[in-house]
């Protein structure tokens, strides 16, 4: 299998689930995120956000279209303070479940996967830049973790 770089950039942040969550995406330069796939995986994303606790203020979001029909959302939350936890849904892949091609018919991922080679610099960057704001400094700095992103770019080797 021959690598294919693919680009990373960040979204503003949203709430989902009385939360805050970075947003990151995941594609090729010549093919972004369709429209209708962004939309159905934000439809989506409430189906995998834990509910609030008091441990748990903040997280991250991977939306990663796949080179052929597959996409895959990825909700990584902090808890207990340093503890990530990590719930998947993909489309359009029948080898990981999907029952169609469609990748816009997303559906929960049983495995426990964390991460692709293209979605995992987003858990790199999220866990230093956690360590800065929330660990680091005198008091926790929540919007100095939530305005601190990994930069648009290349992702991969």
């Amino acid at each position: 299998m021959a690598f294919i770089e693919k680009n990373m950039r960040p979204l503003a942040p949203i709430v989902v689930g009385g939360r805050p969550y970075k947003r990151y995406h995941v594609d090729r330069p010549e093919r972004p995120i369709e429209p209708e796939v962004e939309k159905a995986a934000y439809e989506y994303l409430p189906e995998l956000v834990p509910a609030p606790a008091d441990d748990s203020p903040a997280g991250w979001i991977v939306l990663h279209r796949g080179g052929d029909t597959g996409a895959y959302l990825l909700v990584y939350t902090w808890a207990w303070d340093n503890v990530v936890e990590v719930r998947t849904a993909a489309a359009g892949q029948p080898a990981v479940g999907c029952p169609d091609e469609d990748p816009a018919h997303f559906v929960p991922e049983t495995r426990r996967w964390a991460g692709c080679v293209w979605e995992l610099p987003a858990l790199e960057y999220e866990r230093s830049a956690w360590v800065r704001h929330m660990f680091v400094k005198d008091s926790p700095d929540l919007d100095g973790y939530l305005a601190d992103t990994r930069p648009e770019g290349l992702v991969g080797l």
